[in-house]
């Protein structure tokens, strides 16, 4: 376990991960806590391996928009590439609701 992730991460695929984190928080105007506690609950049961993962072949977004986002009408979630995510109209998207506070995924205070 890293510092505010609940996996087990190297350097390397720790700040690929607070990159998601960035992500969240720029794109969807979420706190770093929740953004961090969104991508706990999401990747809590991955084993990831040491920098350069397979997740890396995408960008952060690709993983980290699905943390907040469901999928539309068409069963399209978004992949943080501007010309894939074209279509998307993203107020009309789900929002996945935050994790419980109470639950361990919450690792940064306020």
């Amino acid at each position: 376990m890293t510092a505010e992730f609940v996996l087990d991460l190297n350097e390397g695929m720790l700040e690929y991960f607070r990159e998601m984190a960035d992500v969240l928080v720029e794109r969807c105007g979420i706190s770093r806590p929740e953004a961090v506690a969104r991508i706990n609950r999401q990747y809590a049961n991955l084993e990831i391996d040491p920098y350069p993962d397979l997740m890396c072949h995408e960008y952060p977004e690709f993983w980290a928009l699905p943390a907040y986002y469901g999928q539309d009408d068409h069963g399209r979630a978004p992949t943080g590439d501007p010309d894939v995510d074209a279509h998307i109209d993203f107020s009309r998207l789900p929002v996945h609701p935050a994790p419980a506070k109470d639950s361990p995924f919450w690792t940064l205070g306020p």
